[in-house]
């Protein structure tokens, strides 16, 4: 199994007025946690694209390029692209690039995106939302697979035998689609024989089991070999000496993130005892020491009939720097070697 960490480069500059010291400060820890992954044995470092004060991926291949630039083996994804409101072409001249800066360490996990702005920032409608996706990855394979292009649809102009360069190290480029909880994603994915990212932030991770058989069950359906329709799994966690120091550093800055992100949607405040609740045995949160940790992964592995990937969200609970770099040297030295 692979594991790796998941990143949305938040900044501290998230009230008030914008802080340019902050934000390169920021930018500097992320890349110097990047780095350090890489030298800890982690396998994936990836990138989420948002488009709100708190985030600063919001070009994340950028900050991948230049972290390919100090790295040697950990692969570069993103986590995820919104495809929806972004043109296949570009999106895949950029990884592609990335893929040569890189050596062949790129991939990409594209999705929907479980926030909104980007699709009145670039014109599109959200009565589109899935019908934009569904389009437009269909035209990100094919560019993947053909050097020259035909092709028209309903958002962008057509394509007629169009070549489309650079051309990635890669053949072909790893394209994971990033799910979150409907059906007819899980079964897209499953027929295209892409590799799934399964996004588990809350809730209880073996209940997206028949999900996961859905896509599965796509998958053969379609005559895709078993060992090309990989699971991965996405969740929230952070790692300290114990257990109990794990939880009460992340929870703070947790708490007040998603309940801030709770008022956009409905939702109540956090509590401790939610949060607890949610570092149980089959809840979705994996704060906890490296035991722990590592025997929760494994169990949800079993629990959805085997990941390939598991990648750890830690950014999004204001822990400080050292504390960050303190959990991923922590994961590389110990949760890797027992999940081995």
């Amino acid at each position: 199994m692979e594991i790796g960490i998941d990143s949305f480069a938040a900044t501290k500059s998230q009230t008030g007025g914008h802080n340019a010291a902050a934000d390169m400060q920021e930018m500097d820890n992320l890349l110097e946690r990047i780095v350090l992954a890489d030298q800890a044995g982690l396998a994936v470092f990836g990138l989420g694209e948002h488009h709100r004060r708190e985030f600063l991926d919001s070009a994340s291949t950028l900050i991948l390029a230049a972290a390919a630039a100090r790295t040697k083996n950990i692969k570069l994804t993103s986590a995820v692209t919104v495809l929806s409101a972004a043109d296949p072409v570009r999106v895949f001249q950029s990884f592609a690039t990335l893929d040569i800066i890189s050596k062949g360490r790129a991939e990409m996990v594209v999705g929907r995106g479980s926030f909104i702005e980007a699709f009145p920032l670039f014109g599109y409608d959200l009565d589109d939302y899935d019908a934009l996706f569904t389009e437009k990855l269909d035209l990100l394979l094919k560019i993947r697979d053909h050097e020259r292009v035909e092709w028209s649809g309903k958002f962008r102009a057509p394509l007629q035998n169009a070549p489309i360069y650079p051309r990635p190290v890669q053949e072909p480029l790893p394209i994971w689609v990033g799910v979150g909880g409907t059906p007819q994603s899980f079964v897209r994915a499953g027929l295209l024989g892409l590799p799934l990212m399964v996004a588990v932030i809350g809730g209880e991770t073996h209940r997206f089991k028949p999900l996961v058989d859905l896509y599965r069950e796509a998958g053969a359906k379609a005559g895709h070999p078993e060992e090309k329709l990989q699971v991965g799994l996405h969740s929230l966690g952070y790692i300290a000496q114990t257990s109990q120091q794990a939880r009460d550093e992340f929870f703070p800055g947790y708490a007040e993130v998603f309940t801030r992100i709770g008022k956009e949607r409905g939702w109540g405040p956090v509590t401790r005892a939610q949060f607890d609740a949610q570092n149980g045995p089959t809840g979705a949160l994996l704060v906890g020491s490296p035991q722990e940790v590592a025997e929760k992964i494994r169990r949800h592995s079993e629990a959805l009939g085997g990941i390939t990937r598991f990648t750890f969200q830690m950014d999004n609970a204001n822990l400080p720097h050292d504390k960050l770099m303190n959990s991923i040297e922590l994961i590389g030295k110990e949760i890797v070697p027992l999940l081995k």
